[in-house]
């Protein structure tokens, strides 16, 4: 048991440094291309702090540990903004723009509602896998898009990158490799510490993996609302949860078809109902205060007080 601990958490470890040199190789890749930087924050950068996800995902999916796949993609969508965004909001009351309001919290809430209307019977198949995948290039190329349309360039000082490409490359491809390795490190120690606690691997896919996974999202977004760069924090979590169920449910469904026989309906109704209440919570006054990260946080307590009191413990 404390050796499995030991490598669990020298796996979390590795994943943070892994998805921290995916984020810096492709960010600068991108500014070097011009790309402006709020479609890095709700794409490049919120999908490479998603990297984790995406790599431990498809590691558990080929090794058919399919309950802590898609328990690790509801548990850490319930975690980044339970936790992750509540703590940046008690920070620093959280500032949106008008963009995250109108198009990018939307299209979140859509991809939220059909994840869980597809996983209500407890599979999710390659049909849906393929339509998530192709969601996520189509909302890409079109923030992509937007963001020329609307001449938003990147600004001087994120212009400023010394570094030959090489090296951002050369980052990326490192931090490819970490989080491979450490991937499959996470799932080993975790399905182990399931074993030897007599819990089921959908339990550890909700709670550990997903804490574990979510760690450069709170990285990122803490630091955001330290610098009072609100939007950064709020824009990361939305794409960052986009990308958890369009990219890595997709990715993994479209491998193998889901069968989520101990995810309860009540952990997709909970990620439901956090997700809508992104909207409402956004609206009024287009910020979020710091009570109400007080209660995203509080919230996230009692969910993880039923869900560890709930039937799902399993007989080792």
């Amino acid at each position: 048991m404390i050796t499995s601990m030991t490598l669990l958490i020298l796996s979390l470890v590795a994943l943070y440094i892994g998805a921290g040199w995916l984020v810096q190789g492709s960010s600068a890749l991108a500014l070097k291309a011009k790309i402006s930087p709020l479609v890095i924050g709700l794409t490049i950068v919120a999908f490479g702090t998603s990297a984790p996800e995406l790599a431990v995902n498809l590691n558990a999916t080929l090794s058919g540990r399919e309950d802590m796949a898609i328990g690790n993609i509801i548990g850490s969508n319930i975690f980044n903004i339970g936790v992750i965004l509540g703590i940046s909001a008690t920070i620093c009351p959280i500032q949106a723009k008008k963009q995250l309001l109108r198009i990018d919290i939307p299209v979140l809430l859509a991809a939220t509602l059909l994840l869980a209307i597809f996983l209500w019977n407890g599979t999710l198949g390659r049909t849906e896998g393929l339509f998530f995948l192709s969601g996520i290039i189509i909302y890409t190329l079109f923030s992509l898009f937007h963001s020329r349309k609307h001449g938003e360039g990147p600004n001087q000082e994120l212009e400023e990158q010394p570094k030959h490409w090489a090296f951002d490359i050369l980052s990326i491809i490192g931090g490819l490799a970490v989080l491979v390795f450490a991937s499959r490190l996470l799932v080993d120690n975790a399905v182990s510490i399931a074993k030897e606690l007599g819990v089921s691997e959908a339990v550890i896919g909700l709670t550990i993996v997903a804490a574990g996974t979510s760690m450069p999202e709170l990285a990122t977004s803490i630091v955001a609302a330290y610098k009072r760069k609100t939007d950064i924090a709020i824009g990361n979590i939305v794409g960052s949860n986009l990308f958890n169920i369009l990219a890595v449910a997709g990715s993994c469904s479209l491998i193998h078809p889901i069968d989520t026989q101990n995810i309860d309906n009540i952990d997709l109704m909970v990620m439901t109902a956090l997700s809508v209440l992104l909207l409402p919570l956004v609206k009024s006054g287009q910020k979020i205060s710091r009570t109400e990260g007080i209660v995203l946080i509080l919230s996230y307590v009692i969910y993880m007080f039923w869900l560890l009191r709930a039937p799902l413990w399993s007989t080792p």
